[in-house]
């Protein structure tokens, strides 16, 4: 067996999505944008969003306490999870994340939120997705190939 990468000992991704929306409060109170829709459908459109993304991240967290891998980002993998909603994104919960903080542009008429979003997921490819799909890579080996080469990192399945 090959080497196991460690993972890093802070669980980045969290604090920085916490960082992205606290950032992006802050860029809209001090520079504000007037021309950002704020009626009631498009609130309710963020609202959906944030919904839809705190839901990806429930179900992501409930398939891998169900299969008993750890969920802690800092924390060694304890196993392969690859079913729903694993199917589609081998970060769901990073891409739930995401959703959110995109979401809170609309509910709160602050589209500072949609680069933070953006810079975040970014970062926390840089910063933990990396190390995540190396350590994965070790502890798995085929069975993490076969999977990384049907699933998108984010969104979506591969043909063939």
């Amino acid at each position: 067996m090959t080497d196991v990468p460690r993972l890093s000992r802070i669980p980045w991704p969290p604090l920085i999505f916490v960082a992205a929306a606290l950032a992006g409060l802050q860029l809209g109170a001090l520079l504000p944008v007037a021309w950002w829709p704020a009626d009631r459908l498009v609130r309710a459109f963020g609202v959906a969003m944030i919904a839809t993304g705190l839901g990806i991240d429930a179900w992501a967290m409930g398939t891998m306490l169900r299969r008993r891998a750890n969920i802690l980002p800092n924390r060694p993998a304890t196993a392969l999870v690859t079913g729903w909603p694993f199917r589609w994104s081998r970060n769901p919960i990073y891409l739930g994340n995401t959703i959110v903080v995109s979401g809170f542009a609309f509910a709160f008429a602050n589209p500072w939120f949609i680069p933070c979003a953006l810079i975040a997921a970014i970062a926390v490819r840089q910063v933990a997705i990396r190390q995540e799909e190396a350590h994965l890579a070790a502890l798995f080996g085929a069975k993490w190939d076969a999977y990384s080469a049907r699933t998108h990192r984010w969104l979506g399945r591969r043909a063939g």
